[in-house]
């Protein structure tokens, strides 16, 4: 049987066609109209769906789903089996909450600390007894070179590229580089330091936008075995919230 994962964003949609916990499918999409929905289950044949969105605009995609799969609406409140007892749960960001299932169903007798490294970097602690207590929110790359520029009255806004090294902070841009760049290293490793202590045989799991520069920086860590990329995390959440 196949099930249809849907993450809708403020750029793009992900998609992930599953059988089972595999994905036998993935696709991006600028805007997912009802076209391509039609293809996609034409092709697949889903059984089930379900929607993450932080678009509330989505009546028709909804409508069309409903018609040809068994549809859920993606909310904190489906938890597979997760203690959710984060303090408010209706601002909780689904990505952040479809990120921890998705890392119970990959490491269910582990601990995991799941760290999405995009427009903001955020951690997400599930403990060894399947609990969720929260996470931190702090300021993702991009983020923190604009907050240079902007704050500050002599300061260039600098250019990355994340091909590059970190380099020596021998002059102005590359010590604004060095700053923010292994600034950013040095907080996810300090994370992974505190939630050591906090769970035995932890687990970590990056994913989101610059997660290829971090995870690549991080190989050079004394925690790299307990270090997993995996793009997929949030769309595997979704998934394990109707699995059977």
């Amino acid at each position: 049987m196949h099930r249809l994962s849907i993450d809708i964003g403020n750029s793009s949609a992900k998609i992930a066609v599953f059988a089972g916990r595999e994905i036998i499918h993935h696709q991006r999409f600028l805007k997912l109209g009802i076209i391509d929905l039609a293809q996609l289950i034409e092709k697949f044949s889903p059984k089930k769906s379900i929607v993450s969105s932080v678009n509330q605009e989505i009546g028709q995609l909804e409508e069309f789903l409903k018609k040809h799969t068994q549809y859920t609406r993606f909310t904190a409140l489906l938890t597979n089996g997760v203690q959710n007892k984060y303090k408010t749960p209706n601002t909780l960001g689904l990505d952040r909450w479809a990120a921890i299932l998705g890392a119970n169903g990959l490491f269910a007798e582990n601990a995991c600390l799941v760290v999405d490294a995009g427009t903001c970097i955020t951690y997400d602690l599930l403990t060894g007894k399947n609990e969720y207590f929260g996470g931190s929110i702090s300021p993702g790359i991009a983020m923190r070179f604009k907050a240079v520029h902007e704050f500050t009255g002599r300061l260039p806004m600098v250019e990355w590229d994340a091909k590059e090294v970190i380099p020596e902070g021998v002059d102005t841009q590359s010590a604004i580089k060095n700053g923010v760049l292994q600034g950013v290293v040095n907080e996810i490793e300090g994370f992974i330091a505190l939630n050591n202590i906090k769970e035995s045989a932890l687990k970590v799991i990056i994913t989101g936008g610059d997660a290829n520069f971090l995870y690549k920086q991080l190989q050079n860590s004394i925690f790299a075995p307990q270090i997993i990329q995996d793009p997929y995390i949030v769309l595997k959440g979704l998934n394990e919230a109707i699995a059977d």
